[in-house]
């Protein structure tokens, strides 16, 4: 009777809850319980639990300090004292046994795994926000959200921190400015940071365009800001993904941002990287009215339009921006000051004759001081100096390889004459005379004779150093008749007159060996020049450099792709084919463009067989050509040429984001062969497609 009872006391179901019992049977009478109930077949019996257990065990098979009461009071403690190891553990046993415990701990534990200093803690804390938002997308307050992002951007974890943007711009709960400025600026730091960076820009601009055109109450809320713009389209120009930067550039005029004086130089750099010179002309206009103080800004700006003339092999273009720019604070002082500063002017993309051309905004004298850019502010071609733009010597060297190319020695003279004028006002300038050094240097003395000519004859000659390095250099290559003739003029200026020719002859063959007073006087002056290395320095670099006519066909195929005039830029390209002419990377990336928006997409196929052919000769490897050409293959359906880019990215180690392909293809294929069977399939076409389909979901983790 005493066991009976016994066994009725202790097998209570109605007391001890499944739960409760299973975990004080694990935690502490494990071995107890199964030596002592080994043999009881009567657990039907109900009774309440008086007699048996000790005072302790008793206190810990109550009700009130059941498995959830512990689990919870173990997850307190270890928040309360940091402990971020034990509070993972216990919060993944109650997780397993109940789901999640209230709002409150849940973000206390999100915000002290966000603040550890170890990546893998920040790892659990971005899939944990990750499987929350998944879940209940208002489980946890947005500000713990916008910290996870920040914590992880800020760690260098571009990826988790994308992950839950991306999720955030889904479930409508959008991050605040000042918190999305901050992570990408800590995303653009490393080029595949700049990469997720620019594509969740492009998913916000997506979005933002959806709701205007719904009228949906967040679209405010969601539009990136200028920063946000000038930050991913700097660290395009950084990484040299000027075709992503593109693609930027025209969100930032489709979503009605204003381009600031920052923005201008960034976009005009990437014209410059993509070969758009006309783009970068539709600016000038307005930058040429910008204030004296705002000169200096915009140096880069015109060292990339001046940078693209030369690219055009347009000498004259060239030449006269150049003159433009040093005359600017002259001609500025006679300009009026720009009314209305805070309205924004207008500047069209691809032409203004088209109808529905794109037209961004820009602000030229709109300037942050406090700004968390830094925009990259070297210049090759042009420099500030004494309130002046000016070319450098580098541009001085192109501008004298163009005319001596073209035979126009007397344009290039007028040139220097023009210079010297607005140069030398009172002080003098020695750039006529370091111009004719280099070309003695470099042998070019027909060049240099003929220069020397026009300047006399226009009535600024040259001086006598100039003159005597001429001579030296008609002597050493045995010219005596031509260097007698300029010995002559040199007398005749009084330069040299108690010397016999003779001794001068003797003095310019022996190099100047001679230590006379009088030699050493007169031959003192010769010196070799910046100039000269810099012209050294670009005939060397012509060997590489590419054709100006692939920079004018470049531009007429980008103005037809502009107009979806997609027959015209065939024309064009299919006469690079004829005449041997290499297409860039940025021509194939026009034509796919254009193919991609009229939803050509079988004839993008053949495009990437002509970049296929040449991809090794023609180094057209390049991350934002690849992927257009991935992007454009899986909305038109051709899987087996999605892998087939994939494994070209992957031999290139180039990082691929999964999560902006998957999307795409949940949003056009999300139903697609989810029954059909390999077996099924009723051709082999449709076995191969359907292997290609699976061989993509595999890849982006598609179930």
């Amino acid at each position: 009777m005493v066991f009976k009872l016994t066994s009725r006391i202790l097998i209570n179901p109605l007391v001890i809850s499944r739960f409760s019992f299973q975990f004080l049977v694990r935690s502490y009478t494990r071995s107890f319980v199964c030596r002592s109930f080994a043999g009881f077949q009567e657990p039907d019996r109900l009774c309440k639990p008086l007699s048996f257990c000790s005072s302790t065990l008793s206190a810990k098979l109550c009700w009130e300090n059941s498995s959830h009461a512990i689990l919870l009071q173990k997850l307190e403690s270890a928040l309360r004292e940091h402990k971020v190891g034990e509070a993972s553990e216990s919060f993944n046993d109650f997780r397993r046994l109940y789901g999640l415990p209230h709002t409150s701990l849940v973000a206390r534990l999100v915000t002290e795994l966000s603040y550890a200093s170890s990546p893998n803690w920040l790892q659990k804390a971005g899939d944990l926000v990750v499987a929350i938002l998944n879940m209940k997308c208002d489980f946890l307050p947005p500000v713990i959200l916008n910290k996870v992002v920040l914590s992880l951007a800020r760690a260098q974890m571009p990826i988790p921190s994308s992950m839950i943007l991306r999720l955030m711009l889904i479930k409508e709960i959008p991050a605040p400015m000042n918190v999305l400025c901050l992570v990408i600026l800590h995303m653009v730091k490393t080029e595949v940071g700049t990469c997720i960076a620019s594509n969740v820009l492009v998913q916000i601009c997506e979005s933002f365009l959806h709701l205007c055109t719904e009228k949906g109450k967040h679209a405010k809320a969601i539009k990136p800001d200028t920063m946000i713009f000038n930050l991913v389209l700097d660290a395009c120009v950084k990484f040299g993904l000027s075709l992503k930067g593109q693609q930027i550039v025209e969100l930032m005029a489709k979503t009605g941002v204003v381009a600031d004086a920052d923005s201008i130089i960034i976009i005009a750099k990437i014209h410059e990287m993509n070969g758009l010179r006309d783009e970068i002309k539709r600016f000038k206009d307005h930058i040429d009215l910008v204030e004296i103080p705002f000169v200096s800004h915009y140096c880069p700006f015109y060292d990339s339009l001046l940078s693209l003339h030369f690219k055009f092999g347009d000498i004259d273009a060239a030449a006269e921006l150049v003159l433009e720019m040093t005359r600017r604070q002259e001609s500025r002082s006679n300009v009026k000051p720009m009314k209305n500063l805070q309205k924004p002017c207008i500047v069209p993309i691809g032409s203004e004759k088209l109808k529905n051309g794109l037209k961004i905004q820009i602000l030229p004298e709109l300037l942050k001081k406090d700004s968390a850019l830094r925009v990259e502010t070297k210049s090759a071609l042009v420099i500030f100096k004494d309130g002046k733009l000016l070319p450098s010597n580098k541009a001085l060297a192109k501008l004298i390889l163009g005319y001596k190319k073209q035979g126009r020695i007397s344009e290039l003279s007028e040139l220097l004459v023009c210079l010297k004028a607005e140069l030398c006002s009172g002080k003098g300038s020695s750039l006529c005379d370091d111009v004719l050094d280099a070309c003695i240097e470099l042998g070019w003395l027909e060049t240099a004779h003929d220069i020397l000519d026009d300047m006399e004859s226009s009535g600024n000659p040259m001086g006598s150093s100039t003159c005597i390095a001429l001579l030296t250099a008609y002597y050493k290559q045995n010219m005596s008749s031509i260097g007698n003739a300029l010995l002559r003029k040199i007398r005749k200026h009084g330069w040299i007159t108690n010397l016999s020719n003779e001794s001068i002859i003797s003095a310019c063959l022996s190099k100047l060996s001679d230590k006379s007073p009088h030699c050493t006087n007169v031959f003192s002056f010769i010196s070799q020049s910046r100039l000269h290395e810099s012209l050294v320095q670009e005939i060397q670099e012509e060997e590489t450099t590419i054709s100006p006519s692939v920079f004018q066909l470049n531009s007429s195929i980008y103005f037809f792709c502009r107009a979806k005039m997609i027959e015209d830029a065939l024309k064009i390209y299919r006469k690079m084919q004829e005449m041997k002419i290499r297409p860039t990377v940025h021509i194939f990336s026009h034509l796919i463009d254009c193919y991609s928006s009229l939803h050509m997409y079988r004839d993008i196929t053949i495009l990437w067989g002509d970049i296929k052919r040449n991809m090794d000769s023609w180094d057209l490897v390049c991350r934002d050509l690849y992927e257009f050409l991935l992007m454009s293959f899986l909305r038109g359906g051709y899987f087996g040429r999605v892998m087939e880019i994939i494994g070209y990215m992957e031999r290139d180690s180039m990082y691929i984001d999964k999560w902006l392909y998957k999307s795409e293809f949940l949003k056009l294929y999300k139903n697609l062969y989810r029954s059909l069977k390999a077996s099924e399939a009723q051709t082999e076409a449709q076995a191969k497609r359907l292997e290609d389909v699976h061989a993509f979901k595999k890849w982006a983790s598609i179930d």
